[in-house]
């Protein structure tokens, strides 16, 4: 592509975007855009993107995000085509502030990322830029809405580059970003990030489920017609003005109804949604909204009877982050409930540009002053998060993660006031919501003028009053019963206060433990003792040992030095593998090939630049390889699944499924140290999987069950556990099979007994 080529791409990219702006509500401040797109286009000149293109048409692609999909103004789109400068050239956030103002310079900053240590040492880069971003944004919510354009321009244009990139990247965005897209109410933007981070992770699975939705789409539509038909008459007849909307269920979310339902694509029944938007008319309030709402309601469901159960009423108390619609969901003609949301034209708008959308409107209108108030909730629950220093990046991200829940409640107070609350919390969670000290001196809380225990879960409608006194103690065990993340990093922070002393005098002992035994203090060893102990941390470890829960003593250093023994038998045997000229080389991997794959065993990788160039191509596992790699206990990844490599700080490299909830963490704290990973196994190792069964108990269920795996499929059971009750069973089965492929024909094979009625893997 020539130079000229280039500009005029650039130019009609600028020019695609001043229009947008230009057809928008917005006054028309185009000089100020003008001079932060020369400025940038200077700033960036002769840079490219791995794409190969301009880099400059990346600013230009978030900026036209924030303009045409969440509806921000000049401001925000000078941000947005400068939000790399500081990061990428020479120019700093005070040449943008003497330049381009105050304001700019603020929220620029704000999407810079940074280094250095909140957390420490060992931080997260990752962790840090997020919480800088959350800092920036309590001041300006324009922050993370111009973060969040560009996040969805990089997943849009995720493809150039490298695998352990892309899965570091995907994961990061359905950890936080989708969340943080939907809290603040932009559901189109957060269905769009988690199709594309599935269609990352997952590509397989995301395209057999892409497929079936193309053949399914023309009998939908024909569904969807059928249904609406009745329904557009009555309205009709009723004069109002309205269109309707099919909506197709979005592949992330049928693949995660998929795997936390565990049913299967047949089984989803909700695919399919109508949407029916309504134009009020000028100067209609709230208040004749919400009638409208109902009336269609009751048009519809005099036509096809409603599900009892499925009334989901978001208009007198929308969602915290501003979404009001009315859901029901009507059984079809055919046997099939379909779920019709309505919505007025301002609702709708709403609902796709989210808290955005409120600066189109008049100020001073009910639901805008209700959202803004629960937006500045929101945003002063981020702020006392931040407030207590995180000493863990994945502990922050935890907080802030709890956060972003999409299902709410609302509970009211004695004085008859209503506050929403994430569904699943518990009283203490609402003390803790009120104030720190009400939640740190509650000594009991009353829910519908009865007394309840701290743990009690509360239901939307509960009246709570919280009984507090100054004597009370926050006590350890309260993070058992606290489930949201104001709760609980309030909590945590005040722990840790109190066991940071009998920590350091923990990690004293230890120390002279170590150096009166004349054993290297090291992370394996102290990580050995974690296990013996049944300790998860080495901070909970160090605590233990300084609260004299643990007692150091004899125990402790033999399991210390059978380790190291077998550490040095263990690397002895990979250097006698790895000898070319090792005649016995075959027959030991031939031994391995028949027993389990060992999922304790790791190896360090190499470090700089030989590891930057070594993860430009995949970690291959295969017969040879896998011993040098930890599985991870908590996913159990085998040959056929989708899986990673996390680098842990000393070196060693445990592999995970991409689905794993501990990986997801890891990739949204330390994506750096994600490694991509595949399997060329050939059937030689044999690995542990764990299917359910569930079906009726009949006389010789079992015996077919077991006849299949032994008889026919030849598989070895190490583990069935079977538990009946009421004529119905539920067991798990502990396999030693190949791989996933493996599973999946167990699976199939069992389905066909009769009796049983799910058959899914579980681990």
């Amino acid at each position: 592509m020539t130079e000229q080529e280039e500009k005029q791409i650039v130019d009609e990219a600028y020019q695609h975007l001043i229009d947008t702006y230009l057809k928008s509500r917005h006054r028309k401040h185009t000089e100020i855009i003008n001079k932060a797109f020369n400025f940038a286009r200077q700033a960036h000149y002769g840079v490219k993107r791995l794409s190969g293109e301009p880099y400059i048409l990346h600013p230009i692609a978030v900026a036209q995000i924030a303009c045409e999909e969440i509806g921000l103004g000049s401001t925000s789109i000078c941000c947005a085509l400068l939000h790399d400068v500081v990061e990428d050239t020479d120019y700093t956030v005070e040449d943008i502030r003497n330049i381009f103002g105050e304001k700019i310079a603020q929220i620029v900053d704000g999407l810079t990322k940074i280094s250095g240590g909140i957390f420490g040492d060992q931080a997260s880069a990752q962790a840090e830029s997020f919480k800088k971003l959350l800092l920036t944004m309590s001041e300006d919510i324009r922050v993370i809405l111009i973060k969040i354009s560009d996040r969805l321009h990089n997943m849009r244009t995720l493809g150039s580059q490298l695998p352990n990139k892309q899965y570091k990247i995907a994961g990061e965005t359905l950890y936080i970003y989708a969340p943080l897209a939907n809290r603040l109410g932009l559901n189109k933007i957060k269905e769009e990030l988690e199709d594309l981070s599935f269609k990352y992770e997952h590509p397989e699975e995301y395209a057999q489920i892409q497929e079936r939705l193309v053949l399914m789409r023309a009998h939908l539509h024909d569904i969807f017609e059928e249904f609406i038909s009745p329904i557009r008459e009555k309205l009709d007849a009723l004069g109002l003005q309205y269109y309707v909307k099919e909506r197709i269920k979005s592949p992330y979310s049928i693949w995660n109804k998929m795997q936390n339902k565990h049913v299967t694509f047949e089984e989803i029944y909700d695919i399919l949604a109508v949407r029916i938007i309504f134009d009020p008319g000028q100067g209609a309030t709230v208040e004749q909204e919400i009638t409208e709402c109902f009336q269609i309601y009751a048009a519809a469901s005099s036509i096809y009877k409603p599900h009892p159960e499925r009334l989901r009423d978001w208009l007198s108390h929308p969602k915290a982050n501003g979404y009001q619609a009315l859901h029901t969901t009507l059984m079809g003609k055919h046997g099939q409930w379909i779920e019709v949301q309505i919505r007025s034209q301002r609702m709708d708008e709403m609902a796709e540009q989210g808290f955005a959308a409120h600066w189109k409107y008049k100020e001073g209108s009910k639901t805008t002053k209700d959202s803004e108030n629960e937006l500045d909730k929101w945003l002063g629950t981020i702020k006392e998060i931040l407030d207590d220093p995180q000493p863990n990046a994945i502990d922050f991200l935890d907080a802030i993660k709890l956060n972003l829940y999409a299902s709410e409640i609302f509970v009211v107070t004695p004085k008859g006031d209503f506050r929403t609350m994430p569904m699943g919390c518990t009283a203490l969670d609402f003390a803790f919501s009120i104030h720190t000290f009400v939640g740190t001196h509650c000594m009991g809380v009353k829910v519908n003028h009865k007394l309840v225990p701290l743990s009690h879960v509360l239901n939307s409608g509960d009246q709570v009053e919280v009984l507090t006194a100054r004597d009370v103690k926050l006590q350890p065990e309260w993070l058992n019963y606290a489930t949201t993340g104001k709760a609980r990093s309030k909590i945590q922070a005040l722990l840790r206060r109190k066991d940071r002393e009998l920590q350091k005098q923990g990690e004293t002992i230890l120390t002279e433990f170590f150096e009166k035994n004349e054993v290297e203090l090291n992370s394996i060893n102290v990580d050995k003792l974690c296990v013996l102990h049944n300790i998860v941390t080495r901070e909970q470890l160090y605590t233990a040992i300084g609260k004299s829960e643990v007692v150091l003593g004899s125990q402790d250093l033999v399991v210390i030095r059978e380790i190291s023994e077998a550490n040095k038998r263990w690397k002895r045997y990979l250097r006698f593998l790895k000898n070319p000229l090792s005649g016995n080389k075959n027959n030991k991997a031939a031994e391995q090939s028949s027993e389990p794959a060992d999922s304790t065993a790791s190896t360090k990788v190499p470090a700089d630049g030989q590891k930057k160039k070594q993860k430009k191509t995949p970690l291959l596992l295969n017969e040879e390889t896998i011993s040098s790699y930890a599985l991870c206990p908590e996913c159990h990844p085998i040959p056929g699944d989708d899986v990673l490599g996390y680098q842990e700080h000393d070196g060693h490299i445990v592999i995970h499924k991409r689905s794993c909830e501990l990986a997801n963490r890891l990739k949204a704290s330390d994506g750096n140290q994600i490694w991509a990973a595949k399997w060329d196994t050939h059937k030689k190792l044999l690995f542990t999987a764990t299917i359910q069964l569930d079906g009726i108990d009949r006389v010789g269920v079992l015996h077919q069950v077991t006849g299949i795996l032994s008889e026919q499929l030849n598989v070895n059971m190490p583990r069935l556990l079977i538990e009946s009750h009421d004529g119905i069973f539920s067991g798990e089965v502990e396999l030693q099979v190949h791989d996933a492929e493996d599973v999946q024909e167990i699976c199939r094979k069992l389905k066909k007994i009769k009796e049983i009625d799910s058959v899914t893997r579980i681990s």
